[in-house]
């Protein structure tokens, strides 16, 4: 069993070009080698020249060549306070730009994705694209799974909207039911990849703002200790996250938790804490995974 104590026995905070590596603890078989690219908060629109910038990124992606493209949520900036109108107009815009990539793009829902949930917004809770609907409708599902080349790939909704104009990060029961049914028809061995925007395991406000902070549950999953057990007997190797627009890397009883910076740095206003606006590229060869963060050269002063 893995102890769910935080202790961590690597962190690693870097703004660009920084690597790591994960050692085979499955003893399976070699599998294909193959490449994927984690992109998150991008938090697309119209102004600060964001279209651009998004648009530079897709291209610096798409020289990579990955198999695959995995979202962390925060596509658009925003829909949780803003009018129908503009909440339709950037989804658009999204999906639009989507279009660029060169290889299938796995999306995840972020705060700024849930359409209306702040009182400012004025929106109608009848409203058929309320809430989570805006990204079911015209994104897809906000969890489920896939596996690529022997290795699972599962993406988790981590946000809650508490009808209190507010949200939390939870990882809900019937995500947590769905998880145990897709366990308990994995192999044991099999590697696992989990995608989630609110990060399960941070230390951002411990960095950030006193050794002795504690996150509020708008920065964590509140339940992530229940998440995380449910994988004790699983081969759970990496879990990627966003929303802190920062780069963390936490190595916990085997698994890695890597908080992934973002597209849009502070968004679209020049870097953040120093973390440059980038993406997460990982390769995978032989049940071992390599990362490195690769700032694609947006520059705010052009």
């Amino acid at each position: 069993m893995k102890h769910l104590l935080l202790k961590v026995i690597v962190i690693s905070l870097v703004a660009i070009s920084t690597f790591s590596s994960c050692e085979n603890k499955s003893g399976n078989k070699e599998k294909d080698s193959f490449s994927f690219v984690f992109i998150t908060d991008i938090h697309l629109q119209p102004e600060k020249n964001a279209t651009i910038g998004f648009k530079q990124a897709i291209d610096s992606i798409n020289k990579l060549n990955p198999d695959f493209v995995l979202t962390g949520g925060d596509q658009i900036m925003d829909a949780l306070g803003q009018s129908y109108q503009r909440s339709d107009s950037l989804y658009n815009l999204y999906n639009d730009l989507s279009k660029e990539f060169k290889m299938p793009v796995y999306n995840t829902i972020g705060n700024h994705d849930i359409y209306g949930i702040y009182s400012k917004s004025g929106a109608d809770k009848n409203h058929p694209e309320y809430g989570i609907k805006m990204f079911e409708k015209r994104i897809g599902k906000t969890y489920y799974s896939f596996i690529h080349k022997g290795w699972k790939f599962m993406a988790l909704n981590s946000i809650v909207d508490t009808k209190k104009s507010k949200y939390h990060g939870l990882i809900d029961s019937l995500q947590i039911e769905w998880i145990k049914n897709e366990l308990s028809t994995t192999d044991t061995n099999m590697p696992i990849v989990l995608f989630t925007h609110i990060p399960l395991f941070t230390i951002y406000k411990q960095k950030y703002y006193g050794a002795t902070l504690a996150n509020d549950s708008s920065l964590v999953v509140i339940n992530a200790k229940e998440v995380v057990e449910l994988f004790d007997t699983h081969n759970l190797k990496l879990v990627l996250q966003g929303h802190l627009h920062t780069i963390e890397d936490i190595y916990v009883d085997g698994t890695h938790f890597i908080t992934g910076g973002s597209i849009c740095g502070s968004w679209w206003n020049g870097s953040n804490y120093g973390f440059e606006e980038g993406f997460m590229y990982i390769t995978i060869s032989n049940d071992i995974f390599n990362w490195k963060y690769v700032d694609y050269g947006w520059d705010i002063k052009k």
